[in-house]
């Protein structure tokens, strides 16, 4: 099973170029599953709609209840933001989490749960984007616990482990992300471990996926840094969901074009158990 997590960058920039390249991407990388971040709805029009529909796959979204703040930069009041979930298979069900904020800076962020209805074993696949501001590691550390509670509330019983995407706009090594995580600090959920699909990554690999190669990325000035997570629950029998490889992709130009000012991260899962050998 291919997962991917990618944020789109919304509606900035050369956007209607921008949305055929994310497209080819798509296309090029093959995902059963992806988890989109700043997806863009206006009127009719949706973002992940139209992404499902070339590529034949489902969807569901949810948008923010905020989003004012976002409006305002680009002069638009009319274009909604969300996150969104595209799939190769049926969704079974879905949930949302309103995400705390600090006061005076909220802007509606959230995190969505489909639970995937995959050949083998339901998928219960979870995405969010996190604040964005460098000084909110604490206020991402209380939007970390919320999610992790949503994640434990909706993991299931099943055979395959929660895989949770984002964009957490937050080091490897900070504390939200280890927080997160729970094996390099104590779990935001007692007992609950996710594992950062990227620890499987061959070290040579490439893995900002906020590149200061791409010069949408460089207008900020900003580190190169992955900011793009996708974890996984600890393996179910016969080591059912564990990571089998993981890689950027969406990093380069597409026709001239940059699909977005981040790069997307794709995990390869396994579907099936272990032969037992013996």
């Amino acid at each position: 099973m291919r997962v991917m997590t990618w944020n789109v960058w919304w509606r900035f920039g050369p956007w209607e170029q921008r949305r055929k390249a994310i497209l080819t991407v798509l296309r090029t990388a093959r995902p059963d599953v992806v988890g989109l971040q700043e997806v863009w709805a206006r009127g009719e029009e949706n973002l992940a709609a139209w992404l499902a529909k070339e590529l034949g796959m489902h969807w569901t979204w949810a948008a923010s209840d905020a989003p004012e703040r976002w409006q305002e930069r680009l002069g638009d009041s009319a274009v909604e933001i969300g996150n969104a979930v595209l799939s190769r298979w049926p969704i079974a069900d879905r949930d949302v989490v309103r995400l705390p904020a600090a006061e005076g800076d909220d802007d509606g962020r959230l995190a969505l749960h489909a639970l995937v209805d995959a050949p083998a074993h339901p998928l219960p696949f979870f995405t969010t984007q996190l604040s964005s501001a460098p000084h909110a590691s604490a206020v991402r550390c209380e939007q970390v616990r919320a999610f992790a509670e949503f994640i434990a509330a909706h993991r299931r019983d099943g055979p395959f482990p929660p895989v949770t995407t984002g964009d957490y706009n937050a080091w490897p090594d900070s504390d939200e992300v280890r927080l997160f995580g729970g094996y390099k600090t104590a779990p935001a959920v007692p007992g609950q471990v996710l594992v950062d699909a990227w620890e499987y990554a061959d070290p040579t690999t490439p893995s900002a996926t906020w590149d200061a190669a791409n010069p949408f990325a460089a207008q900020t000035f900003e580190p190169s840094v992955r900011i793009d997570y996708i974890h996984v629950g600890a393996p179910g029998p016969g080591g059912i969901g564990r990571v089998r490889s993981v890689q950027r992709v969406g990093d380069g130009p597409v026709d001239g074009v940059w699909p977005s000012d981040h790069a997307a991260v794709v995990a390869d899962l396994a579907g099936e158990p272990l032969q037992d050998r013996h």
